[in-house]
């Protein structure tokens, strides 16, 4: 084998290494905060530590089928409504999804504004039809 080849080899290794290390995330680190099933599919909203926190929190919105294998839904969104109560207005946190290498798993960041009970509201549009369904969540 050449050098360039063992190089190559060596800096693929590395980074195989890296992006599996223990500051990785994956399926295995999400815990399910809540969920519930629309349309032939269980939608849940995790975290890796279980609970959503209010400020910058980061999340994952899970799309699966009965079996519990990951469906890619296309087009999905999450914002989270707190109604307006006496003085106070209403507020909508929409969250930034990025998709991952995993259909039907999306990273979500969002900074609620503060703790409380709000309905997480979430979206799908694609293949798999298209849907609404709404959780209702605590934030620490």
């Amino acid at each position: 084998m050449g050098r360039i080849a063992v190089r190559s080899l060596l800096a693929l290794i590395m980074g195989v290494l890296a992006a599996c290390g223990p500051g990785a995330k994956g399926p295995a680190s999400d815990k399910i905060i809540k969920s519930t099933t629309s349309g032939g599919l269980t939608i849940s909203l995790a975290s890796d530590t279980g609970e959503i926190k209010s400020g910058d929190s980061e999340l994952v919105l899970l799309f699966t089928d009965e079996s519990g294998k990951p469906v890619d839904v296309g087009a999905a969104s999450l914002t989270f409504h707190m109604p307006g109560m006496g003085s106070m207005a209403e507020m909508n946190d929409a969250a930034s999804l990025t998709t991952t290498t995993t259909p039907g798993r999306y990273r979500a960041r969002v900074n609620i504004e503060m703790a409380g009970t709000w309905d997480a509201r979430i979206g799908y549009q694609g293949s798999k039809g298209t849907g609404q369904v709404t959780l209702s969540v605590s934030v620490r």
